[in-house]
């Protein structure tokens, strides 16, 4: 008799599947908490947002934002990371260092940094202002957070120098550290402050400038 023979692989295929759709809306959650707490931090500042109202919004338990972000500053950290990956299939950063290997023309390179900062800027720089701007109340969380963020930004630059003057790509002469420093201060969010949110400049118009703004320093 056949009788208690399972089929074979259903049970394994169900859990596998079962462990898949538990993944995907796990992390369907996530970018909607993400995305209501970026609209709430934007539209009301670190200090007048809560967990509650981010919760509410986001149709999730307070406890659950705890337990996956650790509160407010974890969900702004896990913002900027976000923002950083900008909108292409690949995260922005893997792209510049593909487009950094394959460069020959140091000049489409530029361009193509420009680009770059058209994309990610308009994600990255109002979550940097804001960590800014909570950290300027003596948040001591937001404060550790700044530092992390222009400490990570200026490794990135020194990495991207590293590779450029390795690939003979800069002006003769240059020293790594003074080639990050020049794309440090081409990547704050305060000149896309002055630029964009205060001037008016489209993303287009910002991303053109920086690149000419780099091939004037660094070629």
């Amino acid at each position: 008799m056949a009788t208690g023979i399972k089929s074979p692989g259903t049970s394994g295929s169900q859990r596998t599947y079962d462990a898949s759709r538990r993944r995907q809306a796990a992390e369907a959650s996530r970018r909607t908490i993400l995305a209501r707490a970026r609209e709430l931090f934007l539209q009301q500042g670190f200090g007048a947002t809560t967990i509650t109202e981010i919760a509410a919004a986001s149709a999730v338990s307070v406890e659950s934002i705890y337990k996956n972000f650790g509160g407010k500053a974890g969900l702004v950290r896990a913002l900027h990371a976000q923002s950083l990956l900008g909108t292409g299939g690949l995260p922005a950063e893997q792209r510049s260092d593909l487009a950094q290997v394959r460069a020959d023309d140091p000049r489409e390179l530029m361009e193509q940094f420009g680009r770059f900062t058209e994309e990610v800027s308009p994600l990255a720089a109002p979550i940097s202002l804001l960590i800014r701007d909570a950290a300027a109340t003596g948040d001591a969380d937001m404060a550790s957070l700044l530092k992390d963020v222009d400490d990570a930004r200026h490794r990135r630059m020194l990495h991207n120098a590293r590779q450029l003057i390795g690939r003979g790509l800069l002006r003769p002469g240059m020293s790594p550290e003074e080639a990050a420093d020049i794309m440090f201060a081409c990547t704050t969010p305060e000149l896309f402050e002055s630029l964009v949110l205060k001037r008016g400049w489209s993303a287009e118009q910002y991303g053109r400038f920086i690149a000419s703004t780099l091939a004037a320093n660094l070629l």
